[in-house]
């Protein structure tokens, strides 16, 4: 069973920067795709950002140029650098990871962290 563990959120204010870790642990692999996604109180959960087994990512038209995924070699650990924070960046911001060896934002993802609470003041 995969296990994913958020952390890393906490409150800044605008213009501030957070980045966010993900700890992965089970049966899992580099070639596995990861991905950071939000829920902003009272709306639906979006896609934030990917990264497949090649490296390739997918961002967010909303945070594109602020914020950077990446994983580190082993694979295990997912991190979401988060720069230049908006108070519209205020979410729950969840890791989610699948065995698929592409993915992006419309990818169903089949394991889910318990989520990090990002918020962001003016």
């Amino acid at each position: 069973q995969v296990q994913l563990v958020e952390s890393g959120g906490g409150s800044v204010q605008s213009g501030g920067s957070l980045r966010l870790s993900c700890a992965a642990s089970g049966p899992i692999y580099k070639r596995y795709c990861m991905g950071w996604f939000r829920q902003p109180p009272g709306k639906e959960r979006e896609g934030v950002a990917t990264i497949n087994n090649f490296g390739t990512t997918t961002v967010a038209d909303s945070v594109k140029g602020r914020f950077t995924i990446s994983r580190d070699n082993s694979g295990n650990t997912l991190y979401l650098q988060m720069n230049s924070l908006k108070v519209e960046d205020t979410a729950m911001y969840y890791c989610a990871a699948d065995g698929a060896a592409f993915c992006n934002m419309g990818t169903t993802f089949n394991y889910w962290g318990q989520g990090t609470q990002v918020t962001v003041s003016s």
